[in-house]
This record gives C-alpha cells, structure tokens and sequence, in this order.
C-alpha cells in the first residue's frame, strides 16, 4: 500500500477552481447611481404620504390604485439602483430568477385577495337574533 500525502506547499484547491473567471459579470454601483436610487426613492416615499394625509384624492378606488402605481415604480427603482438586477449580469439568470419569483408573489397575493373577497360577500349574512346567541 503506498500513501499519496500531499506535500505542504500543495494548494487543495484545483488549479482550474483557484483563478477568477475572466468573463465575470460583476456590477457595483457607483455613488451617483446610489444617491439617484436614494433620492427617487425618497421621492416616492414622500408623494404616497401626501396623497393620503393630505387627502388629495377624494375617491379610495382610485386613491389605492395610485398608490399601488408609486409601489410598484418604487420597487423597480430599488431593483435597479440598489439589487443592480438586469438583463446583462449572470446571462440574465439574476433577472429571471425575480421575475419568476414576482410572478409567484402576484398569483399568491390575487389569489388570496380573490378568496377573502369571495368569502366575505358569499357569508350568509347574521339576523341579530343570531348574533346575540354567539359567545
């Protein structure tokens, strides 16, 4: 039986694996990308404040799909400026991997939404000769 020890001044990692990967996409944000991101994100943190305390618009409906517009703007704004995702970094794989987890977010959320409305307006309504009876 012959024993193969490695010598000391032997790497354990292969040659191969101790290089970086010349073609490595790596994005870091500058500090003018970063102050955009923080500025457009105040920005439209301040705006949904003042629409709803300062009651600029009259009607909920429509208050509430303004308000889900700025959300939604502000969540590109932080993929962009801040979790650097596009199309370009790791064959785009960072990208797809998001867009495929959004669209499992939306189906849960609407779906969820979907079934409590669902529920609420398919309840049969309580007498209050039921309601006293109730714990």
């Amino acid at each position: 039986m012959t024993s193969h020890a490695h010598h000391p001044t032997q790497s354990a990692i292969p040659h191969e694996l101790d290089h970086h990967d010349e073609d490595e996409y790596v994005v870091h944000g500058t500090v003018r990308s970063y102050l955009t991101g923080f500025v457009l994100a105040a920005i439209l943190t301040v705006i949904p404040f003042w629409i709803v305390m300062g009651d600029v618009i009259q009607t909920s409906r429509t208050a509430g799909l303004v308000l889900m517009g700025l959300a939604i703007v502000q969540i590109v704004v932080h993929v962009v400026y801040f979790l650097h995702l596009d199309t370009k970094g790791e064959s785009g794989w960072n990208m797809l991997a998001f867009l495929f987890t959004l669209i499992l977010v939306v189906i849960t959320l609407s779906g969820s939404i979907w079934i409590m409305y669902h529920l609420d307006s398919n309840m049969m309504p309580m007498s209050p000769h039921d309601m006293r009876k109730m714990p």
